[in-house]
This record gives C-alpha cells, structure tokens and sequence, in this order.
C-alpha cells in the first residue's frame, strides 16, 4: 500500500483535498514525533466525540445514526492504539493546545437547520480526509512500527471521509458542491498558511 500513490489509493479523497501537505510540515513532524503522537491521540479523541454528538443532536436521521456509532468505535480504537504506542516509547501524555484547523473551519458553519448539518458533516470530510492524506504521506519517513501503524489507518479514514461526504449529500436541500468548494479555500489556507505550532493538523511551520 505504501507504494500507491494518494491519487491510486483513493482517487475521490486525493481530488476532494485542495493541496497537498508541505514538505515543511513533514519535516517537522519527524523532528517532533512525540507530539505528533499526543495529538494525533487528542484527534482521535476528538474525531469520537463528534461522532457522538451529532448522534444526540440529530436523532431522526438514521443512516447517520448508524454511521457515526461504526465511527465513533473505531476512533477509539484507534486512541487506544496510539496511547499503547504512547506508553510504549515513554512519551508523556500532557496536554496540548488545539490546533487552529478544525476551529478555522467551524467559524465558517452555518447557524440554521439542516445547513449547520450539512456544513459539520463536509467539515468532517475535510478532516478525515486530511488525516488519511498525512498517514500516506508520513509514512515512508517513519519507523517500522510506526510506518506499519499509520497505514493500517488509511483505509478506514478514507472510509469516514466517505461517510460524512456521502450523508452531507443525502441531507442537503440543495447540491453540496458550492459548499464543498468554500470550505476546500478555507481548508488550503489553514494548510498552506504560516503556523506558530506543530500539530497534526497545522500549517507550514513558522521556523520553516
């Protein structure tokens, strides 16, 4: 898998992502591997609770309902599987501070029904599919364990960005592809922008 390109892999994701990862930001990440494991463990967690709480806020839907629980389980699993790496190379789990990404995004949400749904759910597109294309691209840098680990992830972050774009589309009055279109500028530019701290989902370093 390692030696397919994004593009090979999962074309709809590679096409959806507006811009690649810089090589700066890869650069850093390898520099700064136990922060990149503390936050990749916060997103998973963080990628869980949204699961959960679009569960509770919109109970009717239940093609939703369904997906975001499968979802919500496999985050899990995958924060448990990065806090077993965590612990395995002694890396303290402190707090971090929340990468600007996912807030940069979710200013733009829209405050009325189902708008504010259908803006969440390509949000998390956005994300998952973000994740996927860090996965692929960090993994040829990485060490054995971890470069094994990263891709197992891949197939199941395509998945969810899937999910979310395949039920953004059912839910929305109108077609999603202006939406869609907006939030891939404001996702290239908290990508491709300057950004003071690492994170698993931040822009090009300051030091860069």
């Amino acid at each position: 898998m390692s030696d397919q390109s994004l593009a090979e892999l999962f074309p709809e994701l590679d096409a959806f992502l507006p811009c690649a990862t810089p090589d700066e930001w890869i650069a850093q990440a390898l520099k700064n591997q136990d922060i990149l494991l503390v936050d990749h463990a916060n997103c998973e967690k963080k990628a869980a609770s949204t699961a959960l709480n679009l569960m509770y806020r919109y109970t009717e839907h239940f093609d939703l309902l369904n997906k975001m629980s499968r979802l919500a389980r496999e985050e899990l699993r995958h924060f448990e599987q990065v806090l077993t790496l965590i612990k395995k190379r002694d890396i303290p789990y402190k707090p971090l501070s929340a990468s600007r990404y996912a807030g940069a995004l979710r200013k733009h949400v829209r405050t009325w029904e189902p708008a504010r749904m259908v803006d969440t759910l390509i949000i998390g597109a956005y994300i998952e599919a973000r994740s996927c294309e860090r996965f692929h691209k960090l993994a040829p840098y990485l060490d054995d364990e971890l470069k094994k680990f990263y891709l197992s992830l891949l197939k199941s972050e395509g998945r969810h960005f899937k999910d979310y774009l395949t039920l953004a589309d059912s839910i929305s009055e109108d077609s999603i592809e202006e939406r869609v279109a907006f939030f891939a500028e404001v996702e290239r530019e908290a990508i491709e922008s300057v950004d003071d701290e690492f994170r698993f989902h931040s822009g090009v370093p300051a030091a860069a």
